[in-house]
């Protein structure tokens, strides 16, 4: 396969870094910016490169690939053709506006034969990849995603919009099913949850506390992991990691550990070369289709919870 050729559509705030970074990677050729705002979908292939399209669906003769970085409630109606086509689609966090939605992107992915990514960007962060081999069995696990208030993502409450992220980091770890939520949420500055917690409980046992703000005053993002025989702890923003572990056989038992090293790298980068790579070798991508669907199921059971 020669260069991948690949379309950016939606660049706002996020989308305009699929931009720049695609058209840095080797072996990609960055074909298009769609945007509904032309003058935006112009400064953006300005300073990156690629013609501009008024209709994403021009783009479906020219790419191999796209992402897909629009409103949520457009991803369904964006992604859609692309996926009946056969080609290669990330769409970015979350999948879908509803599970039903989730639902009909997956399907078409799976008619058309389309790789279909989920921009679950946290999942690609070095400390996370780090410490994901470190995690077993955890029994509690705590974390915090505390953000100020933002000019966007305002069209879906604080769950879809952050939390979202670190249910579909715990499904990742825990691999167990669910099986009783408390939540809890506050409208603050928006007609939705500006803040929001929840509590889980798998069938493993494990229970995890989640908090999601996005009305704090300064910036936290951390998760902490709890299981019996170590304790790991994230700083996903700093990207570090620390690993304590209990060690026996002497007089008494100690605890020993400290900071991991880990290599800073955007981790937006790393989710688009995995998808790059994906698109090459006709793997699967390290956050699925089906993984971002499940992520939006649970994060739609924690939005029922909060509501009742």
């Amino acid at each position: 396969m020669g260069n991948v050729r690949v379309g950016v559509i939606g660049v706002g705030h996020l989308g305009q870094h699929h931009a720049r970074l695609l058209a840095s990677l080797d072996g990609v050729e960055l074909v298009g910016i769609c945007d509904t705002n032309r003058a935006r979908a112009g400064e953006i292939a300005a300073k990156f490169g690629g013609q501009i399209f008024a209709d994403s669906r021009e783009l479906l003769s020219r790419v191999d690939a796209v992402t897909v970085a629009v409103p949520t409630v457009a991803h369904v109606a964006v992604a859609l053709p692309f996926l009946d086509a056969g080609i290669a689609t990330l769409v970015e966090k979350p999948i879908a506006p509803s599970v039903q939605d989730a639902d009909r992107l997956v399907s078409a992915a799976e008619r058309g034969g389309a790789l279909l990514a989920t921009g679950h960007t946290e999942r690609f962060n070095p400390a996370v990849s780090k410490a994901l081999p470190l995690i077993s069995e955890p029994r509690f696990i705590e974390i915090h995603r505390l953000g100020t208030f933002p000019e966007r993502s305002l069209d879906i409450d604080v769950i879809f919009d952050l939390m979202i992220h670190d249910l579909d980091l715990l499904l990742s770890v825990v691999k167990s099913e669910v099986i009783q939520i408390e939540a809890v949420g506050v409208n603050v500055l928006t007609p939705k949850a500006d803040i929001a917690n929840a509590r889980l409980r798998f069938a493993s046992g494990c229970i995890a506390n989640v908090t999601a703000s996005r009305i704090s005053r300064e910036r936290v993002r951390k998760a902490r992991f709890f299981q019996n025989d170590a304790y790991v702890s994230i700083d996903y923003a700093a990207q570090e990691l620390e690993v304590f572990r209990l060690m026996k056989g002497g007089a008494r038992p100690i605890i020993q550990g400290g900071k991991i090293a880990v290599d800073n790298e955007e981790p937006l980068r790393r989710e688009l070369e995995d998808f790059i790579d994906a698109v090459r070798s006709r793997r699967r991508p390290g956050v699925t289709g089906a993984d971002g669907r499940d992520a939006l199921a649970l994060a739609t059971r924690v939005a029922e919870r909060m509501e009742t």
